[in-house]
């Protein structure tokens, strides 16, 4: 057997443990995860895989085998900026239901592993934007994501860079407050996948205080309202303007408050009750119907 038909094999397992992992069943995805090559996106091995409670350990060799579990793999790693654990994006891209010929926005792509996911989910017929704030990252998706023909890579703030109207918006880093770019591109029916973290939501956090640091809601918009849901504990980089001292102290105080769990609107410019709400900023809050 070749080299590359093992490969195959082995992804095709990988996807099985990587969606029972999330105890999702999704044969799309599953389908997707087995296709795409995680190697392609993670530049030359040995790599350096996170390992929970031993940082980061380099893989034997250079064999892709390695990078086929359901670890996190080092991108830049003295910025701890990795390419996320597969089982977490499983769960938040299946929450996210991209379908056949929809527009993806993905902010925070990275090296464009999980934007060649949602390019596969969304085939020929759909279209990814995938937006990264950092120049050197955005560079390196747009190389390996030059192969994907509906894929367009975008450097710039993911909080302002202005996109058609998409029918997923997959935020991939740690946000205080919902930005209106996103809220506004929504299109009817569209879904927001967005984690909210507060300072504590990221880098030695242990897995038993994620979800008291940082959740993942599910936004959906309904014409001139959002249904809201918590999803997710996350722990995960920050969001470049997505972030502010103030915002971030009443994200953390709701999370000391706890009821996250119990969040159902998102409410735009409405005067909703205070003990109604779970978070509050200016001209929106996270509600309790």
């Amino acid at each position: 057997m070749d080299a590359q038909a093992e490969l195959r094999i082995v992804r095709a397992a990988y996807a099985k443990q990587v969606l029972a992992a999330a105890s999702v069943a999704n044969a799309g995805l599953a389908q997707a995860f087995a296709a795409i090559p995680r190697e392609d996106f993670l530049g030359p091995g040995p790599w350096l895989v996170l390992r929970w409670l031993r940082n980061y350990v380099p893989t034997p060799d250079d064999d892709p085998v390695y990078l086929y579990t359901d670890d996190l793999v080092a991108l830049v790693p003295e910025r701890r900026v990795n390419n996320g654990q597969p089982s977490l994006h499983a769960h938040l891209i299946h929450r996210a239901l991209p379908t056949v010929g929809e527009h993806v926005v993905h902010v925070g792509t990275g090296t464009g592993y999980y934007t060649a996911i949602l390019a596969h989910l969304v085939g020929p017929s759909g279209r990814v934007t995938g937006i990264e704030y950092d120049a050197s990252l955005a560079a390196r998706a747009r190389a390996s994501l030059a192969p994907y023909a509906n894929v367009t890579v975008i450097e710039g703030d993911g909080t302002q860079v202005s996109f058609d109207a998409a029918d997923v918006i997959y935020v991939n880093a740690g946000c205080t407050q919902p930005a209106a770019r996103w809220l506004d591109g929504l299109a009817d029916g569209g879904r927001l996948i967005m984690p909210m973290t507060s300072d504590q939501g990221f880098g030695g956090i242990a897995p038993v205080h994620f979800a008291s640091a940082g959740a993942v809601f599910r936004i959906e918009r309904r014409a001139a309202s959002y249904l809201a849901q918590w999803i997710s504990p996350v722990a995960i980089f920050p969001c470049a303007g997505g972030r502010d001292q103030a915002s971030e102290r009443a994200l953390a105080a709701a999370f000391a408050g706890g009821g996250w769990q119990k969040v159902t609107r998102l409410y735009r410019d409405q005067d909703v009750p205070d003990e109604r709400c779970w978070l509050r900023g200016p001209g929106w809050c996270l509600a309790y119907e």
